[in-house]
């Protein structure tokens, strides 16, 4: 049997590693785009790196040759100039899909979504974001929806907020814990009382993985959402680290909203952070039971094991 082959852009981050992982367990071959192919491979050396960058259109087409699936898992170096650098990336990305024929795997977003759409929302549930991200996210998907009617298949799957041993800029990693440093306190962001959806990247790679595996079965344009996580009053993900690192008592402490909004005029990262609170404040909950109809079940790695094998990284950085 002939191996199918993927191309992974973002191979070296959370999601893209991910996928690439279990796409090869899967059976696939994996190709990745890096900007320093030689560098970063001699790290994994088992995928196929390809030198180039997703931002230049000659370079996607010329790796994505003779694949099947391209992992659009790529976000700018730094997660700078969002507005003029992801909608060329996609673009890239759906040209070089209609060349060869590839089916498109689009890891989704929450962000998406406005509080018009909560709190239970289905894949239908209108798109009305009111940041600046979530906007862009809703024009990459409305490309990918426009260009399955000229034949470039896509699947999008929309997840809740990643964690995982493998996650990097993320609100577990960086803003609950500290990595690199021992974890003597626990930060929320969530507002008393206030549900949050999470997803952790193992379970989402398995099931965008099963998702492919019935790709004939799968529509032009096809989006499914994972439940992932549902922590129904904002205590589950905290007890959880408390049971992983042994300390029951380990104080929850809460994230300085006041600060972050202060400092949002001169400090674009601290902006792109307020913009997104009204999902701490607010509870909203992906429905999945697409996903479950079609799949029967939905990958789900319990939630103390989840939180331990992510954690495990962060505290040996702390050692």
């Amino acid at each position: 049997m002939v191996k199918r082959t993927a191309l992974v852009l973002g191979a070296t981050g959370g999601i893209g590693g991910e996928m690439a992982r279990h796409l090869q367990a899967a059976g696939w071959q994996v190709r990745a785009l890096h900007r320093a192919a030689a560098r970063v491979g001699r790290g994994r050396r088992d995928l196929d790196w390809r030198q180039g960058d997703a931002l230049q259109a000659a370079d996607v087409a010329g790796a994505a040759t003779g694949v099947s699936l391209i992992v659009h898992a790529v976000n700018p170096p730094g997660y700078r100039n969002w507005g003029q650098l992801v909608l060329p990336m996609i673009d890239n990305t759906i040209a070089a899909a209609r060349a060869c024929g590839a089916r498109i795997l689009l890891p989704g977003t929450i962000y998406n979504y406005g509080l018009d759409a909560f709190p239970a929302v289905s894949e239908e549930a209108p798109q009305r974001a009111t940041t600046r991200k979530g906007a862009i996210r809703i024009e990459l998907e409305r490309r990918l929806r426009a260009a399955a009617c000229d034949g470039v298949r896509s699947l999008v799957v929309r997840a809740g907020d990643f964690f995982g041993p493998r996650a990097a800029n993320n609100w577990f990693s960086q803003a609950m814990v500290k990595p690199g440093k021992p974890i003597t306190a626990i930060t929320t962001p969530s507002s008393p009382g206030v549900g949050h959806q999470w997803a952790y990247l193992p379970d989402v790679a398995a099931t965008m993985t099963q998702l492919l595996a019935r790709d004939a079965e799968l529509e032009a344009f096809a989006a499914f959402h994972m439940d992932g996580h549902w922590d129904a009053d904002g205590t589950a993900m905290n007890d959880a680290i408390r049971r992983a690192v042994g300390r029951p008592d380990l104080p929850v402490r809460r994230l300085p909203w006041w600060l972050i909004a202060l400092a949002s005029p001169v400090v674009p990262f601290c902006r792109e952070l307020s913009e997104v609170r009204y999902f701490w404040q607010h509870p909203m909950r992906l429905d999945n039971s697409r996903l479950k109809r079609f799949l029967g079940h939905e990958p789900h790695t319990p939630l103390d094991e989840a939180v331990r094998e992510t954690l495990k990284p962060l505290m040996q950085a702390a050692v």
